[in-house]
């Protein structure tokens, strides 16, 4: 193994980002934190930034290159 590539940090931040994704479904629908009218975009920004998360995490590096 060539050692820049085993020094290579492999956190993508896609954790962080599912985490931070399931805040935004937890907090969309209450109207006491946010406003009626943006719990909708809050729900979707959260299924797209878990989205983005899930797929950084986990399916990123299991698509065979070749």
């Amino acid at each position: 193994m060539v050692h820049s590539d085993h020094n290579k940090s492999k956190n993508s931040g896609g954790f962080a980002l599912i985490i931070l994704g399931a805040l935004l479904l937890i907090v969309g629908p209450q109207e006491a934190i946010v406003p009626k009218s943006l719990s909708v975009i809050a729900w979707v920004g959260g299924l797209v930034i878990g989205g983005l998360g899930f797929y950084l995490k986990f399916v990123r590096n299991r698509v065979k290159r070749g």
